[in-house]
């Protein structure tokens, strides 16, 4: 017995293949139930994931009718094996015993279904600044850090091509220059293996980086430069750029963090609605499979 969503038929299949998709996860959280409760809460829930997926799918069909082939072609293509491939295969063939034309209909389905999730999704309301400081001041435990450095470094490695007087040599040529006045960052960039960025390594906490490079950090005041020192990497030269101690980040620095973390919840919320009001109206029951049903629908 399957259902009858809006005049389409959708197999029982596909809810016996919901239900062992949730059991995992959902069977621990319903421990405490008699087993035939559990059972019936969990195909209950598979029903209306079900029956939730199929409208949505309908209405992102009614809503969005005409993708363009190429766009379909392109996302086909990307899960295909490239042309050559021992796997790959000519239109109409099948792969691994699906047929490409089923394929084709199940990507115009899922660019269509994409379509209206961002359609919902851009009209979610935006959070205003207030929500923003009310929940940086209600969860600031979750902005806590540890004692954060900014630094940048001159790196010459000791390596099986590379041996300890070579990268020695080489690292105090950069020190000569930065001792002549050069910009650390000039100087790291002509000389250091981590060439890029000025030998920047932007801001990290204190413990990320092994124990000889923090410590000889630990000793600067902002703006100093550390002497020559070895770590199990090589040797090193390291600039300490500012230190941050330990304590709640700034609200500026989580701003867009929050934002989106609220924009995210905005934009869930949004599609819940929609998909309540799609089953408000939506005609489901129970039926058997037509006499000659074509295949089954996809959710």
């Amino acid at each position: 017995m399957g259902l009858l969503i809006n005049g389409e038929y959708v197999s029982d299949a596909l809810i016996r293949q919901e239900m062992a998709s949730l059991r995992p996860h959902y069977e621990a959280m319903m421990a405490d139930m008699e087993p035939v409760a559990r059972e019936v809460q969990l195909k209950d829930w598979s029903r209306e994931n079900v029956i939730e997926r199929v409208l949505l799918r309908q209405e992102a069909a009614r809503r969005h009718p005409a993708i363009p082939p190429d766009q379909v072609n392109e996302r086909l293509t990307s899960l295909l094996p490239p042309p050559g491939d021992p796997d790959s295969c000519e239109a109409g063939a099948t792969r691994a015993g699906v047929d490409l034309e089923a394929m084709k209909i199940e990507v115009l389905s899922q660019i269509q279904l994409e379509r209206l999730v961002q359609e919902i999704g851009d009209k979610a309301p935006k959070p205003k600044k207030q929500e923003l400081l009310d929940f940086y001041q209600a969860n600031r435990e979750r902005f806590l850090q540890p004692p954060m450095l900014h630094a940048s470094h001159i790196v010459k490695n000791v390596n099986d091509t590379v041996d300890e007087a070579t990268a020695h040599a080489a690292i105090a040529a950069a020190e000569a220059e930065l001792t002549a006045g050069q910009l650390f960052a000039e100087v790291a960039d002509r000389h250091s293996d981590c060439a890029g960025q000025g030998g920047s390594l932007g801001w990290f906490p204190v413990g990320e980086m092994v124990e000889e490079f923090e410590n000889a950090l630990l000793t600067l005041q902002p703006g100093q430069t550390t002497p020559i020192f070895r770590s199990v990497f090589g040797f090193h030269i390291a600039q300490l750029h500012d230190r941050r101690p330990e304590g709640v980040r700034p609200f500026n620095d989580v701003r867009a963090e929050i934002e989106a973390a609220l924009q995210a919840q905005s934009r869930e919320r949004a599609l819940e609605n929609f998909v309540d009001k799609l089953k408000e109206t939506a005609i489901v029951k129970s039926a058997k499979a037509p006499a000659a049903a074509p295949p089954a629908a996809s959710v």
